[in-house]
């Protein structure tokens, strides 16, 4: 019997797609496209525009495969292309206003949206656990942190990213990133505190 199968690296799946396989690009796919949802979803605050985000970084992927070196970690080009069109989702929306866009899946949507199809299954076991109201007031005051902060917010805890790799997405440096960070989680905390309160009172 062999050994547990490691599974292949972003970097060596690009390598393969570069030369013409085209299963390692939907490898590719599989594997980031729940967590650039959930960050362009928390950037651009309105689903179909995350999704929308979601599917044109996969066609900038396409695009610029032949540029993408080796030496450069997937996830940091891959976000850093995600955050640039968030950027230019929000200013395009500040110039005008959108009917609102949050309908799930649009007029002919029967299926499920990408956010559906990317569900983490946990959810259910933490929402029994913690409740739907901490959840909304977690996000709510991560809503409410000013962009430098959420957006690093969500790079580490959403998509796991280390502060190395924050920083080059940014282009700010690590000790920066690493201050956006511990000012978020201030903030979350401060904006917690009441409900902790409620919640050990109810112990």
């Amino acid at each position: 019997m062999s050994g547990p199968r490691m599974d292949p690296t972003d970097e060596s799946l690009m390598l393969r797609y570069q030369q013409g396989d085209r299963v390692a690009f939907s490898a590719l796919v599989r594997r980031h496209q729940g967590p650039l949802f959930n960050f362009a979803v928390r950037q651009v605050r309105v689903p179909q525009l995350a999704e929308d985000v979601v599917q044109e970084t996969f066609v900038r992927v396409v695009q610029n495969a032949a540029d993408f070196k080796h030496e450069a970690r997937f996830t940091t080009w891959v976000y850093t292309i995600t955050r640039n069109l968030c950027i230019d989702q929000l200013r395009k929306r500040a110039l005008r206003k959108h009917p609102s866009l949050d309908q799930a899946s649009g007029e002919e949507g029967d299926g499920p949206t990408l956010g559906e199809q990317t569900a983490d299954p946990r959810a259910n076991v933490e929402r029994e656990a913690t409740g739907t109201e901490l959840k909304e007031r977690i996000a709510r005051a991560v809503d409410t942190l000013p962009d430098e902060q959420r957006e690093v917010f969500l790079m580490r805890e959403v998509a796991n990213l280390p502060f190395k790799e924050i920083a080059e997405i940014t282009n700010v440096p690590e000790n920066t990133v690493k201050s956006r960070m511990r000012y978020a989680l201030e903030r979350l905390q401060e904006a917690l505190a009441e409900y902790e309160e409620y919640a050990r009172a109810l112990r």
